[in-house]
């Protein structure tokens, strides 16, 4: 009866990080920065790949769209959070929320089968380099990327018309800064049992395989450099898979942390560990592939010789 006399949620109130004036202001300023470098980072990555006839290759195709993606779930949670920081209503409506929820699911587990591809491609280069050019051919990279966004299609989807099947008619103030489906489904007055169904199972089927393609990758590709006998052919393969490790290892580190952790731990740290994923990770991938790749930093400084 409670649920038939529910009068359901139309907006929801984002908790964020603090209430206090002077911090809100700083905080502004400094994720302003990150977001800017965010975007200046990562389309002219997406422009160097493309105007750069030596970065024509398998592994910066998937960097750019990865860059891509990172540019695309970054713009759908910073702008909001700047503006809340500059708002005395930190809220969201419900539709902006089901949106967040898409746009996060969709990204997140897109980046999730781009980092594996990516490290299949190192596995392929390092494991199997004879017949690399034939087996990563341009049509199967295509085919590669195709499937890892369709994979996050399917995912945003499934949160998306899980958070819809919800209703909230309690409590409207969610402790993020942004809209997640796992506190949402902790906010909802309704049978809540599919819904962690679904997020457990999307979770497991697509975040633990994805992860398993990074792990056995990379269990593959250690094996093969240390039977190279040279130290100079020894830190030249792993000086291929340098970047994207960094990469791999602050993402879903901080992922598993924040989904894998004991519920009843800090929320603060929750968000923080968010902020890494969601809105530092984004910023610091073009960084970390343009400062400590050789190609990247030649093709750059091609395209900039006078």
């Amino acid at each position: 009866m409670a649920e038939i006399n529910c009068t359901q949620v139309t907006e929801f109130s984002l908790m964020g990080f603090t209430e206090e004036p002077v911090a809100q202001v700083t905080l502004f300023l400094m994720f302003l920065l990150i977001y800017l470098f965010t975007i200046l980072g990562n389309l002219g990555m997406i422009a160097l790949i493309r105007a750069s006839p030596q970065l024509h290759s398998p592994m910066y195709y998937f960097l750019g769209n990865l860059a891509f993606v990172d540019l695309c779930s970054s713009t759908g949670i910073t702008p909001k959070m700047l503006v809340d920081f500059m708002s005395e209503k930190k809220g969201i409506a419900y539709v902006g929320c089901v949106a967040q929820v898409f746009i996060f699911d969709l990204f997140g587990m897109t980046e999730c089968f781009l980092l594996a591809m990516m490290a299949y491609d190192r596995y392929m280069a390092i494991c199997h380099p004879l017949v690399y050019p034939l087996v990563m051919s341009p049509k199967y990279c295509f085919q590669l990327v195709t499937g890892s966004y369709l994979m996050g299609l399917t995912n945003g989807m499934g949160q998306t018309i899980c958070m819809s099947s919800l209703s909230f008619c309690g409590s409207r103030v969610i402790d993020l800064f942004f809209c997640d489906i796992s506190p949402l489904i902790s906010l909802s007055t309704s049978n809540t049992t599919l819904s962690r169904i679904i997020l457990t199972t999307s979770a497991s089927l697509f975040g633990l395989s994805s992860g398993l393609i990074v792990l056995v990758s990379y269990v593959a590709i250690v094996s093969a450099i240390l039977n190279i006998r040279s130290a100079e052919g020894m830190r030249k393969a792993f000086s291929t898979c340098a970047s994207h490790i960094t990469t791999v290892s602050i993402f879903y580190g901080t992922s598993l942390f924040v989904y894998l952790k004991p519920s009843s731990d800090s929320s603060r740290d929750d968000k923080w560990a968010a902020v890494v994923y969601t809105v530092v990770t984004p910023m610091l991938n073009p960084l970390i592939y343009s400062l400590r790749n050789k190609e990247v930093k030649e093709a750059l400084r091609r395209l900039t010789k006078p």
